[in-house]
């Protein structure tokens, strides 16, 4: 098995994040604060406690390079926590939302972060050197419903969401004085603030965990049918394919090399997912399990492609469905896993990531030895 560390920090997690030497995690334990925590001689010590929300703290972030933690709250607002001395000291970051803000991300760059929300509004919000404060501009009237998650792409530009309207949707998120031209990029640095890239109409159902490859080349994310979407060749013709399973749904996903996925949520065990030498995405394993499915899940193959249309195709490019057996649920995690996290240098390949959830457990997985992932 992967696991490399198992730690139980509260009751229930709703979110975490970890410093850029993972020697302290940052967590929320189902309220308005944020706990965290310091490794000291094998032990987790909680040495903060980040007090200035008033209702549940709904995502967090830390970047890397400039060590600072992003926070978004149901009470509508934002804050940007800086490490003054020994102090953690909070920025408001007015939103201007009338309802929750739901997630947070970090650009690449660190000079700008996106929140999602439940005003089906994006807030990309980024820093204003004259005035010394974080301001933030809206992309409204795009989503029906809320935004559920966020992710940028390498560029630093283009953001993908996901909704509970059932749409993937990529946005540019370009602001003049604080992204600078680049020709090299193409039609990422020409497009204007707030446009709409592409809109994806693939999931029936609410969707979830949008992530991007390493490259930026591939675009995956899930939906509340037991469903996993991958989005090659993003923009106006993308090549879209559907992987379709028969256990919980997922959550969050998180790619660790260009061609393989992991995949988290309401199973309480990762699963994992890959595209072969076509390009084709299917199941692969449960990540606690050594090996794949047997031979009752290629009876579900065999009526994997009704069972698709009978969710929804994709509206481009081909359908892979791959119905998998029920199984006993949990093997590390008793409760759903809402979030997945990769941790050191995020570049081609992640050999270590981290998962929390609603049992209140952060766990630390090792793909070391997992050498049919590492190929």
């Amino acid at each position: 098995m992967a696991v490399m560390a198992v730690h139980q920090f509260a009751q229930c997690i709703t979110c975490h994040a970890w410093s850029a030497d993972q020697s302290m995690v940052a967590l929320c334990p189902n309220n308005n604060e944020v706990h965290i925590y310091r490794l000291v001689e094998d032990k987790w010590e909680k040495v903060y406690v980040l007090q200035k929300h008033d209702q549940v703290i709904s995502g967090i972030d830390w970047s890397a390079r400039s060590n600072r933690i992003v926070t978004a709250s149901h009470d509508r607002n934002s804050y940007v926590w800086n490490l003054e001395q020994s102090e953690w000291v909070p920025t408001l970051v007015i939103l201007r939302l009338n309802r929750a803000a739901l997630c947070v991300q970090w650009s690449p760059k660190e000079n700008k972060f996106a929140v999602g929300s439940g005003a089906k509004t994006i807030c990309i919000c980024y820093y204003e050197q004259d005035n010394n404060w974080w301001v933030s501009k809206l992309i409204r009237k795009r989503h029906n419903s809320s935004v559920t998650s966020v992710s940028w792409h390498p560029d630093n530009i283009f953001l993908a969401t996901t909704s509970t309207d059932g749409k993937c949707r990529v946005f540019s998120t370009f602001i003049k004085g604080v992204d600078a031209k680049d020709s090299k990029k193409g039609t990422s640095s020409d497009s204007k603030f707030g446009e709409l890239i592409v809109q994806l109409d693939l999931s029936s159902s609410w969707t979830f965990g949008v992530k991007w490859s390493p490259s930026g080349n591939t675009l995956a994310y899930v939906g509340h049918n037991s469903m996993i979407y991958f989005v090659d060749d993003v923009g106006p013709s993308p090549l879209a394919q559907n992987v379709v399973f028969r256990d919980l749904p997922l959550r969050d996903v998180l790619f660790v090399s260009e061609r393989k996925v992991i995949g988290v949520g309401f199973d309480c065990n990762p699963m994992v997912f890959a595209a072969d030498e076509r390009g084709t995405w299917s199941f692969v394993r449960y990540l606690g399990e050594r090996k794949a499915v047997s031979s009752a899940s290629r009876y579900g193959s065999q009526f994997s492609e009704a069972f698709g249309k009978f969710y929804g195709q994709s509206k481009h490019g081909v359908n892979n469905d791959a119905v998998e057996t029920s199984r006993t649920r949990g093997t590390v995690h008793e409760n759903c896993i809402n979030c997945i996290i990769p941790l050191g240098d995020h570049g081609k390949m992640i050999r270590r990531f981290s998962t929390s959830g609603l049992d209140g457990r952060i766990v630390v997985w090792d793909l070391e030895n997992e050498q049919d992932l590492l190929e």
